[in-house]
């Protein structure tokens, strides 16, 4: 195998037997239970694309003073093999840091700490190969008219990467609610690029910033742009009745055990349905109690000095955005009266969070293969027809069938283990013969060829 740089000008074409779309805290954790629990059989042959140049950990909510939410020993492989030499403690040992660490006290590391860790483990990695600046726009099936055995890649920089075994955990698409569209996006920012865009404000002629959401992201979002800028009224708008804590206890913690997957997987649908709506506040619509803190007793303090610059909003709906010059006009309806009213800003911050629906390269590889609804099996192998002898298993988008922890770091170890053992099961069974030999395709191009 041919071993590549980062970025050529040339059309590059590969032949790996696994590949992982996206370099984020799931496919590393695959990585590692790959150099663990295959190293003889994948992983010299498993290759990962990266859309970005580095390693970074939630890139656009990096603020140095912001926290993870989850326990340190929930890292990429610690619930799985505490004995190995990936683990958030000795990524700690290593930098020199432990001492530290140990002495703050602390369960939940400050974010830029992960996304430290995280690249950490992608520059460890001894076999498995890491190609960063690599944005996949296409994955289509390859094979006979009766069954495909691998799958085409094409990447952004023209190249194509073929492989048997394909894993997608790019994310999920951010949410930009549809009445946004007409606000450009100069005067507009998410919260998947905040951290990289809000240097483009300009706090000579910002007086105004609104914020979209009342979660945990919108709140920092809140935060840091009434810090940043001055001299700037900082305005949440908010659906719900007003900011609350994340609904966490003890018991309720027990649902984020890997352990729990198994539960929630042959549960009844109503009863999933449940599961998923209660705690729904356990991790998207609530805040932590450090940020509630914060923003209260700064919204008391400025009472106390007359000089108020944060506005809460709660219970309504913005029902229309337009521009006036230079101005954003969000047209708000009261849900409890009914009555409108408009708020000028001159920048839009959204803490709308992610769509529901699958990542758009999910469905168009889905589309591609001809499956009207996506699934997967309890081992997140992605259900496919049954002439496919390739495979592909998806991570972080499962919510609904293997719970609310899907999305989170709580079940990275134990799903990459599931996932390996998965894909050595089905890499040592016996392909169907279908009576006719597969074709690869030629360099450069995007379907199956003879050569």
């Amino acid at each position: 195998m041919e071993h590549l740089g980062k970025r050529e000008n040339t059309v590059r074409y590969q032949e790996v037997e696994l590949l992982a779309i996206g370099a984020g805290p799931s496919s590393l954790a695959l990585a590692v239970a790959v150099e663990e629990l295959a190293r003889t059989e994948l992983a010299g042959d498993t290759l990962i694309v990266e859309q970005q140049d580095d390693v970074v950990w939630q890139r656009g909510m990096l603020m140095p003073w912001t926290q993870s939410q989850v326990s340190f020993l929930k890292d990429l492989v610690t619930l799985r093999n505490p004995r190995s030499a990936f683990t958030f403690v000795n990524y700690l040992h290593s930098v020199g840091r432990l001492d530290q660490f140990i002495n703050l006290g602390s369960f939940t590391p400050y974010r830029m700490e992960i996304s430290g860790y995280l690249g950490w483990v992608a520059r460890s990695l001894p076999n498995v190969r890491i190609e960063y600046g690599r944005r996949c726009v296409s994955v289509r099936p390859f094979g006979t008219a009766d069954g495909a055995g691998e799958w085409i890649v094409q990447l952004a920089d023209g190249g194509i990467v073929v492989c048997r075994h394909l894993v997608i955990a790019a994310g999920r698409d951010a949410y930009i609610p549809e009445i946004f569209a007409g606000i450009p996006r100069e005067l507009m920012i998410h919260s998947t690029e905040f951290a990289a865009r809000i240097g483009e404000i300009d706090p000579d002629r910002t007086r105004r910033i609104a914020v979209i959401g009342g979660a945990q992201s919108a709140a920092e979002m809140l935060w840091t742009a009434h810090q940043a800028f001055p001299q700037a009224r900082c305005t949440m708008v908010m659906r719900s009745i007003g900011l609350n804590a994340y609904e966490t206890s003890r018991f309720t913690n027990e649902l984020f055990y890997p352990s729990f997957v198994d539960e929630f997987h042959s549960a009844r649908p109503e009863a999933r349905e449940q599961l998923l709506r209660e705690m729904h506040r356990t991790n998207y619509a609530g805040l932590t109690p450090d940020m509630l803190d914060t923003l209260y007793r700064a919204m008391y303090v400025e009472r106390l000095t007359g000089a108020e610059r944060i506005e809460m909003i709660p219970m309504v709906d913005v029902t229309a955005a337009e521009l006036d010059g230079r101005e954003v006009v969000l047209t708000l309806a009261d849900r409890k009266s009914g009555r409108r009213s408009q708020l000028r800003s001159d920048v839009l911050l959204l803490g709308t969070g992610f769509a529901k629906k699958m990542p758009w390269i999910v469905r168009d590889m889905a589309d591609s293969v001809g499956i009207d609804q996506i699934t997967v099996n309890r081992s997140y192998r992605m259900d496919l027809p049954p002439s496919f002898t390739g495979t592909c298993h998806l991570q972080g988008v499962n919510e609904a069938t293997h719970g609310i922890a899907d999305s989170l770091l709580s079940v990275l170890s134990a799903r990459a283990e599931e996932i390996v053992t998965d894909l050595l099961a089905h890499r040592r069974a016996p392909a169907p013969f279908t009576g006719v030999r597969a074709t690869r395709p030629l360099a450069g191009t995007t379907q199956g060829a003879p050569r």
